[in-house]
Formats: structure tokens, sequence, C-alpha cells
């Protein structure tokens, strides 16, 4: 996306991943057989298609126009606070005392990272740091979405209804707003990149986690991006890495062990 969204535009970038996505993901239904299912729960679909991808995607395409790979990483680690708290209030999961404390240190971790660049003034990058907020709660919404109303699909279905759902919603906004000048083959190959592995092969892995485990522990795993980001950006992009966010990455990888059970608890 940081690569890609500068020259395609966040909406026509993340029609383009999420219209890959689709592509992929059809073939693979439709070479096992499943694609009837798709008619079946096609009105969970759509909205799953809204909250888990079309929004989300395009918000963070928009917030790496401002914030570097790694940043935004790190801020999408917010999301099993807000899994946590909606699987709490929606799907009456249960908070254990360690996994709280867990989700709390996370948290803490990724204020570390924020509390020195949230500003709304010109050039500021405070809609930047919202916008991937919000799509870190919608990313939580959807997680207990799927649970409620979709856990007993199969998690290709899901993820092929999800990702067409989102195609159609982005189509027409995304051709309204194409680039005059054609993106970089660069460009192409993030975009392609992003729909069949960071979006495709994930997704199916992403659901069928939930369907075994629930939202809530399953996007945990969320905290660990914030590492991987910062890494890849550094190696890849020439990012700088600050003592700010090696100590913040840190904080997190501990709540991530506290809320997961992998120390303090069961894993």
């Amino acid at each position: 996306m940081r690569i890609a969204a500068p020259e395609f535009g966040p909406v026509p970038l993340i029609a383009t991943r999420v219209g890959v996505a689709a592509v992929f993901l059809l073939v693979i239904l439709a070479a096992n057989g499943r694609g009837r299912q798709l008619y079946a729960h096609a009105r969970p679909l759509i909205v799953l298609g809204a909250l888990s991808a079309a929004v989300p995607f395009t918000l963070f395409a928009f917030a790496v126009l401002a914030l570097t790979a790694g940043f935004a990483s790190v801020l999408n680690a917010t999301v099993p606070l807000f899994g946590a708290l909606v699987a709490y209030v929606w799907l009456g999961d249960t908070l254990g005392r360690m996994r709280i404390v867990g989700l709390v240190i996370g948290f803490a971790g990724v204020l570390v990272l924020v509390s020195d660049r949230i500003s709304f003034d010109q050039g500021g990058s405070g809609w930047a740091i919202l916008a991937t907020l919000t799509a870190s709660l919608l990313y939580g919404i959807a997680a207990s979405f799927i649970k409620k109303y979709l856990a007993n699909v199969d998690p290709l279905v899901n993820a092929a209804g999800s990702e067409i759902a989102a195609t159609a919603m982005l189509a027409i906004p995304a051709i309204a707003l194409w680039p005059a000048a054609n993106p970089s083959p660069l460009s192409w190959a993030s975009a392609i990149s992003l729909g069949i592995f960071c979006t495709g092969v994930a997704l199916v892995m992403f659901f069928r986690l939930i369907a075994r485990i629930g939202p809530a522990k399953a996007i945990t795993v969320t905290y660990l991006i914030p590492a991987f980001g910062v890494l890849w950006g550094f190696l890849f992009l020439d990012e700088p890495i600050s003592g700010r966010m090696v100590a913040g990455c840190a904080v997190i990888l501990i709540g991530t062990s506290l809320a997961s059970g992998m120390i303090g608890g069961r894993p």
C-alpha cells in the first residue's frame, strides 16, 4: 500500500486489490465446487465486504499517504483491543484478568508510538491516525459479525464473498477517481501482490482461525503486525527505526503474549 497508494490513489488501489482477490478466490472456490454457497449467504457477505474490506482497506490506503508503512502497521495493533470490547458487548465473550492486562499493555505500546504524532494541523498526521483507528474498529466489528452470522459458513466462501462485495462497492468510485497517469509496473506489482497474498490467501487463513477459536482471540495476532511492518519498512523502503518504535513494539509483543495466554496462562 505504501508503494502503490501515491500513484493509484486510495480508492482505485483498493478496488484493484479486492478485485484481484475476488478473482483469485473465485477460481479456488469454483475448483472446489462451492460457488453456490455464495448465493445462500449473499446478504451477510455484503455487510462483511464493507466491514472487513471496502471501508477499512481504503482508510489504510489513505493513511499511508501520510504515514510510513511501519507506523501504520503499529496503529493496526489496536484491532485486538477493539475486537475484545466488541466481542464482550455484542457476543458476551468473557474477559479474564490476564487477558485484560495483556490488551491494556499492548495498547499502551501503541500509545507510546503515536503520542507525539497526533496533530490535525496542516501537514499533521491526525487524520491519517484517525483513519487507521477507525479501520481497526471496523476489523473488530467484522470479526464478531463473522462469529455471529457466518461462523458455520466455509471460510473460503466468506473470503470470496466479502471480496466480491467489496469489489462491487468500489468499482464505480474507482473508475471515477482512476489516475490520469498509468501507475508504474512496481505499483501494479504491489497492487496485485496485495490482492493475492495479503488478501486472498490471508483471509482464508484468518476466517478459518476465527471459526476455530473465536474473533477476540483470533485478532490478537495483529499485535505481531507492528514488528513485521517496521522490519519490512526498514528493509524495503528505507524507513527509519527509532528507539520509540522499538520500545513500543516490545511492549506490544509482551501484551500479545499475555492476551493469547503464551505467558501468564494456558496457551
